[in-house]
C-alpha cells in the first residue's frame, strides 16, 4: 500500500501520533486526508479535510461516513488511556467504549468504502496488548480485546481484498505519556514507522525503539502461529458485514 494518491483517514488526528500521521500522510503525497476528530480543527494544506465524530457515537460515524465519497486506508487512532487499579468496572467500560468498540464501529462504516477500493485497515495499539502495563489495566485489557478484534478483522476480510494491521506502539512522547519518566520515541517518528510498515505490506508493525525489537519474537511466536492456523477456519463466505 504505497501512500501516494490514496485517500487516507486518521482518527484521533488533533494532536500526539494522530497530528503526526496526518502531517506524515501529507509528505507522503496522500491526494486527501480525511482528519477525524470529536472538535474542530483548521489545516493550511488543501488536501486535508477535517471531518468530525466522536468515535462512540455511532450516529456521528454513520453520518462521517456519508460524507466521505471514496476511501484506501483507515488508520484507528483514536483511543483514551486512564489510570486504574480495577477496583471498579468504570474504567474499564469506559476503555472498551473507546479503543475497543470505537474502533471496531469506524471500521464497520468505513468498510464498504474499503472493499471497493481494496484498502487498508490500521489499527493502532500497544505493547501493552501483548503485556500488560499493571498501573493502566483497564487501557491494557481495552488494546488486548482489540488486538485480538484486529487479527479477527484480518482472518474474515483476507477474501475480501482488504488487508488488516496492527501497530504495536511503544512509549510515544504525546500526553498521553506525559507524566512517565522513560524513553519516548517523538510522534513524527512513530508516524514514519507505522506508514513504512503498511507500505512493507506488515500485518503487525513495530514503529519505534522500544518496539522494533519484538518484531522477529512476534512473527515467530506462538501467538502468530496460531492466528494463522486458526485462520484457516473461516469460511469462504464468511465477511464482516457493515
Amino acid at each position: 500500500m504505497n501512500i501516494t494518491n490514496k485517500t487516507v483517514l486518521i482518527t484521533g488526528a488533533n494532536r500526539g501520533i494522530g497530528q503526526a500521521l496526518v502531517n506524515e500522510a501529507l509528505r507522503r503525497r496522500a491526494t486527501k486526508v480525511y482528519a477525524g476528530t470529536r472538535g474542530t480543527i483548521e489545516n493550511p494544506d488543501k488536501r486535508v479535510t477535517p471531518i468530525t465524530f466522536d468515535v462512540t457515537n455511532v450516529a456521528q460515524i454513520q453520518q462521517a461516513a456519508r460524507e466521505v465519497g471514496a476511501l484506501d486506508v483507515l488508520i484507528n487512532n483514536a483511543g483514551i488511556a486512564l489510570y486504574d487499579d480495577l477496583t471498579g468496572f468504570d474504567a474499564i467500560e469506559k476503555h472498551l467504549a473507546v479503543n475497543l468498540f470505537g474502533t471496531l464501529s469506524v471500521t464497520r462504516a468505513f468498510l464498504p468504502l474499503l472493499k471497493r477500493s481494496k484498502g487498508a485497515i490500521v489499527n493502532n495499539l500497544s505493547m501493552a496488548a501483548i503485556a500488560p502495563l499493571p498501573f493502566i489495566p483497564a487501557y491494557s485489557i481495552s488494546k488486548a480485546a482489540s488486538s485480538n478484534m484486529t487479527q479477527s478483522l484480518r482472518a474474515l476480510l483476507a477474501g475480501e481484498g482488504v488487508t488488516v494491521h496492527a501497530v504495536f506502539l511503544g512509549p510515544i512522547d504525546t500526553d498521553m505519556n506525559r507524566g512517565l519518566e522513560i524513553p519516548k520515541a517523538s510522534p513524527g517518528f512513530a508516524a514514519q514507522g507505522i506508514f513504512d510498515g503498511l507500505e512493507n505490506g506488515e500485518d503487525d508493525i513495530f514503529p519505534d525503539p522500544a518496539s522494533r525489537p519484538l518484531t522477529e519474537g512476534w512473527r515467530a511466536g506462538v501467538a502468530k502461529a496460531l492466528e494463522r492456523e486458526f485462520a484457516a477456519f473461516v469460511p469462504h463466505s464468511a465477511g464482516v458485514v457493515a
